[in-house]
């Protein structure tokens, strides 16, 4: 009888063991990523939208007004530097350049005739000498041949004198031409021209803004300004390393280097204050169609910790403190002393050691401190 009961008390033992396997809770899935080392960066952001901008950029007009007589290029024309770009009327200053020519070779025809003369006096004066010493001629004489040489020897110095002036009036005439002509300043391409043949063009007088006849951009040497949040803006050096990202360039990062910060702060109506800093490309991305005026983001790096523990930000809880999955497969709660961070990688400095496994998929109903889990595909650390 006593057998009997044992018999049954093992079956309903086994019945409520098979019950109980097979309506246990499963194992709950999680992405699990290793702890490693790599390098962690501390950057910072531009605030709004940056913009390529040209390193030579000039929007030009002629230094005097006029009618345009010549235009000698056109949009999208490259130009070397001094090259003619447009000419003003001139036909009145060519008038006053010529005038000025005659009028100096008439000045020197007048030298030559004057000097000589004065020579034949200088001459004459040194025979009357000769004559005097032996007596063929009074000392009045004498007198009035020396008087002569002297006035036509100053009569010589005075007219070699007008070549300076005439030689400055054909100066004056070449100034006046210089500023009916506009030459490129440096070597570019034309992105705009605001002014037609024939059209009447002027520069712009104090105060008042008018269009530029010309607009020259030296797109060989290109960089991204971007503004800067004020409190980020004393991490920032000059040569700090940056990343450079273009909307119209979509998935491409360019590598590049500060070569400029703003000595003063923007203070613009109804925006944060910031700072202009100014990017350089390390290389030129020749192979794209990179153009002026693009919108662009910066990202640049003040601090560098290299081969250092590591994890992934959103590994992390409130409290620093992150789920470290177990050999048997429970998780468990491990608070963690963290360093240097970013949106990507925060540095550990103690509460883990390199391989450790933590839970990625924080967000999963019952994932939990204590809770059994199994592992999803190995993902690992993603590694730059």
């Amino acid at each position: 009888m006593v057998g009997r009961w044992i018999a049954g008390g093992l079956v309903v033992a086994a019945l409520a063991g098979g019950g109980w396997y097979f309506t246990r809770p499963a194992p709950i899935e999680v992405q699990l990523v290793k702890v490693q080392r790599g390098a962690v960066e501390a950057t910072v952001n531009n605030t709004r939208a940056g913009s390529v901008k040209a390193c030579h950029r000039a929007k030009l007009s002629a230094p005097a007004g006029g009618q345009i007589a010549q235009l000698l290029v056109k949009k999208g024309q490259r130009v070397k530097s001094g090259e003619v770009l447009l000419t003003l009327w001139n036909n009145d200053l060519q008038a006053q350049m010529q005038l000025a020519e005659q009028q100096l070779h008439t000045t020197q025809s007048r030298i030559t005739e004057i000097c000589t003369l004065a020579t034949l006096s200088q001459s004459e004066a040194v025979r009357s000498r000769e004559l005097r010493e032996k007596g063929f001629i009074s000392a009045e004489g004498l007198e009035r041949a020396n008087a002569n040489a002297q006035a036509k020897q100053a009569a010589c110095h005075s007219a070699r004198s007008e070549i300076a002036q005439s030689q400055s009036r054909i100066d004056v005439a070449k100034a006046g031409l210089q500023r009916m002509v506009l030459r490129a300043p440096f070597d570019g391409i034309v992105a705009d021209i605001s002014g037609e043949l024939g059209e009447y063009a002027t520069p712009s007088p104090p105060g008042i803004l008018t269009l530029p006849t010309i607009d020259l951009i030296d797109d060989r040497c290109l960089y991204v300004s971007a503004p800067i949040d004020e409190v980020d803006a004393a991490h920032i050096k000059i040569g700090q390393t940056s990343r450079i990202t273009l909307d119209a360039i979509k998935g491409k990062t360019f590598a590049g280097k500060v070569k400029r910060i703003a000595p003063y702060v923007l203070e613009l109506e109804k925006q944060a204050r910031t700072v202009e800093v100014e990017v350089e490309f390390v290389t030129r991305p020749d192979a794209e169609n990179l153009l002026v005026g693009y919108s662009a983001d910066v990202e640049i790096v003040h601090t560098l910790h290299d081969k250092v523990l590591r994890i992934p930000t959103p590994t992390l809880l409130e409290g620093k403190r992150v789920l470290l999955y177990r050999a048997d497969g429970i998780l468990e709660e491990r608070a963690v002393t963290t360093g240097l961070a970013n949106w990507e990688f925060t540095e550990v400095t103690s509460g883990l050691v390199e391989n450790d496994q933590l839970v990625l998929s924080l967000d999963g109903e019952g994932v939990k401190a204590g809770a059994k889990v199994k592992p999803q595909a190995a993902t690992g650390v993603v590694t730059k």
